[in-house]
């Protein structure tokens, strides 16, 4: 069982993994990239970042101890010249691990160790995406202070100095909106006759012509009245006529019979 096996030995033996790590640092010191295995990667995170917080203090121990790990003088000037100035602000982590797949021949897990600081283009996307985000800023809360009865006097009095130039203000206002009133009532006015005598115009139109024709009406009506009286006095005079006609028609068979008597 690997209980408590923090170490990775990465398959080699103790002096092997130290020359080995010791070359990696002064690589990525150099280059500030490098492409490794992921495992390899996470064990050089672990013996890097001691190294670079201690050349965050510039004194010979720090260098002797160094240089110890790396073996190398231009990887140590190199680490307390430019890395330390540009990660002294920095409060660890100061490598980042991009992974990119399997490798091709015994598919092992492929990335890159660099450090933060050095990668430009990651930079310069952080500053544009921080520039144009807004955050809303959060309202301070205000003390609850108890208020006095002089604090209360003071205030009324500021209110009605404030108040009575607000009441001269107020006048003129006043009488600009009397004036705006007039003319706007001048100008409705004429607006208002014109609208009335419009309307009156059309009025008088429909009344006239049903008065007109009520008019016409009335004499077709007087022009039909003689009419229908002669009319009447016709069938007047027409009806005695018919009657000494009918009287004649029953005179005559009374005629017959009395000549019809005699001859017998």
């Amino acid at each position: 069982m690997r209980h408590r096996k923090k170490i990775n030995h990465l398959s080699r033996q103790r002096g092997h993994r130290k020359a080995m790590l010791s070359n990696m640092a002064s690589s990525l010191i150099m280059h500030k990239r490098i492409k490794t295995t992921t495992a390899k990667a996470k064990a050089l995170k672990l013996f890097i970042e001691p190294l670079i917080t201690k050349a965050k203090e510039d004194t010979t121990h720090s260098r002797r101890h160094i240089f110890k790990n790396l073996q190398d003088k231009e990887a140590t000037n190199e680490l307390f010249r430019e890395v330390a100035v540009k990660v002294g602000d920095r409060p660890g982590g100061y490598t980042r691990i991009i992974k990119l797949g399997n490798r091709v021949g015994d598919s092992a897990d492929i990335c890159f160790i660099e450090l933060v600081d050095y990668n430009e283009n990651l930079l310069a996307e952080k500053a544009s995406s921080k520039s144009g985000r807004r955050r809303r800023g959060s309202k301070k809360k205000t003390t609850d202070t108890p208020v006095t009865a002089a604090d209360t006097a003071v205030a009324d009095a500021g209110e009605t100095e404030t108040e009575a130039p607000d009441a001269n203000v107020e006048a003129p206002e006043a009488e600009v909106t009397t004036e705006q009133t007039e003319a706007t009532a001048e100008t409705e006015a004429p607006a208002e006759e014109e609208a009335k005598t419009e309307e009156e115009k059309p009025a008088e139109e429909t009344v006239e012509e049903p008065a007109a024709e009520v008019a016409e009406v009335k004499e077709e009506t007087k022009e039909e009245a003689p009419e229908a009286e002669e009319k009447a006095d016709a069938t007047q005079v027409e009806e005695p006529e018919e009657a000494p006609k009918a009287e004649k028609a029953n005179d005559e068979p009374e005629e017959d019979k009395a000549e019809e008597k005699k001859e017998e």
